[in-house]
């Protein structure tokens, strides 16, 4: 199955992306808009596009020329009838794309593969609007499109194996890696980040920490790309709100309703980058150094206690036990147990260290503002970005990422993508440093069974429970998930 002359439909910036991929790839180009003035707003996308490519060395000017000269434009989707594949990029809303799919199935030869580049909406039912469903997939374009390694390609029940095979050859030739998935809401990249970003929210309105500080312990803490508003922001929250819905619409898990702090600020218009602001309204704030602190001394428990102090005190700061300004309690929770076995509970904090980036500062619910501020200021001195939180199961990081775990664990147990797929999807699609998996068996298959029992013991979260093949696994006493 050759593709030689590909259509796509729409030429906003996923679809231009998309258009110049395969002019780059020496593919003759059709791109199809509804009207004049789209058509010239996708001509110029694309001529912005190569000539930042060009002005960064990633292209020569005869390079640029022909990639251009192979994209050819038109407002008639009948120009499509000898296309060997079509592409539809038009706006993510079912109705649009089923009318589209009739159209392109009466335009189309019989023998042309129809994709959707939609991120999250159902690839069968797009495919059942035509009278050729077995030539229906879904071909998941990551933005910006020449940049971004992943595309997933979304097979049905109805696909022709033939078919999904010579997409991914296809991809492959485009430069491309693919993960092929099953139509799921969301296929793999969407349905565990959005999940994510969505739970960050709802951390920040139940006041679990700051929007700052959520954003710092998961950049700084966890080694992500960018904090989960940070990225809602980039995303936009408009269409996080759209993903979610979709992915509530087809799980009905509450976890995918979008948290009404995600609702109310679509409805008030902040939409993030694009409207100028949305979780922030300007550049994230960096954390302050601090040289000096009005502390003189502390006190430290727990795992790492010793260690802290050695540092803490060539510092110039002394540990003075229980009279001390403020205890340090390291470990996981509950900080609270620990805190009424002193005299005085309000000068406990408990602290989870993250390498010597950022520590998560515990407050229970005896804990004083001076405590608070003391411990803050012996991290900011030692270089480490203090993130004052409550004392919750898996206080910040492990409250987000446990969860994203366990839900890739159960995407795996159900077929729907291999445990390679999954990793290669988050590490190329989402910018991640590692996949779930390899996060997963980093972190030890044992801490993070135990981790989850802790948040659904805390929140009763039906999908914060263990996953079973992570519970079989931990008994059988692996350490890592089969591969084949």
């Amino acid at each position: 199955m050759a593709f030689e002359r590909v259509g796509v439909v729409g030429l906003g910036t996923m679809g231009a992306g998309i258009a110049e991929v395969f002019a780059r790839a020496g593919l003759r180009v059709l791109g199809v808009e509804a009207d004049a003035e789209a058509l010239a707003r996708g001509r110029s996308l694309l001529e912005k596009s190569t000539a930042r490519a060009l002005d960064k060395g990633r292209l020569t000017a005869q390079e640029r020329e022909a990639i251009l000269g192979r994209v050819t434009l038109t407002t008639s989707r009948e120009d499509l009838r000898e296309a060997d594949l079509v592409v539809e990029a038009i706006p993510e809303h079912l109705e649009l794309k089923l009318r589209l799919f009739a159209d392109l199935d009466r335009i189309c030869k019989p023998e042309t593969v129809l994709a959707t580049n939609t991120s999250s909406l159902p690839v069968t039912a797009i495919a059942a609007a035509t009278g050729r469903p077995g030539r229906v997939v879904g071909l998941h374009f990551f933005n910006p499109a020449p940049v971004m390694r992943l595309v997933e390609v979304v097979r049905t029940v109805l696909s022709d194996p033939g078919v999904v095979g010579a997409v991914e050859g296809l991809a492959e030739r485009l430069g491309k890696t693919a993960v092929t998935v099953g139509d799921r809401a969301g296929f793999v990249a969407n349905r565990l980040l959005l999940p994510y970003l969505n739970h960050a929210a709802v951390l920040l309105e139940l006041g679990v920490a700051t929007r700052d500080g959520i954003d710092a312990v998961m950049r700084q803490g966890a080694g992500l790309p960018m904090g989960p508003f940070e990225l809602l922001d980039l995303i936009g929250l408009d269409t996080a709100y759209e993903i979610m819905e979709v992915l509530y619409d087809e799980t009905r898990d509450r976890r995918h309703a979008p948290s009404p702090l995600l609702r109310e600020l679509v409805t008030a218009g902040r939409l993030g980058r694009k409207s100028q602001g949305g979780f922030y309204t300007g550049e994230p704030p960096q954390p302050q150094d601090a040289r000096s602190s009005g502390v003189r001394t502390f006190d430290v428990a727990g795992p790492g206690a010793d260690e802290l102090a050695g540092r803490l005190d060539a510092a110039g700061f002394k540990r003075s036990g229980e009279a001390a300004d403020v205890v340090l309690r390291l470990g996981d929770r509950p900080v609270v147990e620990h805190a009424v076995r002193l005299r005085d509970p309000a000068k406990l904090v408990g602290v989870r260290l993250h390498g010597d980036r950022v520590a998560e500062l515990a407050v229970t619910a005896l804990t004083s503002q001076e405590a608070v501020a003391a411990a803050s200021d012996l991290m900011k001195v030692l270089g480490i970005t203090p993130v004052p939180c409550k004392d919750r199961a898996g206080f910040v990081a492990d409250a987000l990422l446990l969860p994203y775990l366990n839900d890739a664990v159960r995407m795996y147990d159900a077929g729907y993508a291999s445990v390679a797929d999954i990793d290669t999807a988050m590490r190329l699609g989402c910018g991640y440093p590692a996949g779930p998996f390899e996060t997963l068996e980093a972190m030890g298959l044992e801490r993070v069974r135990d981790g989850l029992r802790a948040l659904y013991a805390e929140y009763r979260e039906p999908a914060f429970a263990p996953a079973p093949l992570l519970d079989q696994l931990v008994v059988a006493g692996a350490s890592a998930f089969p591969r084949s």
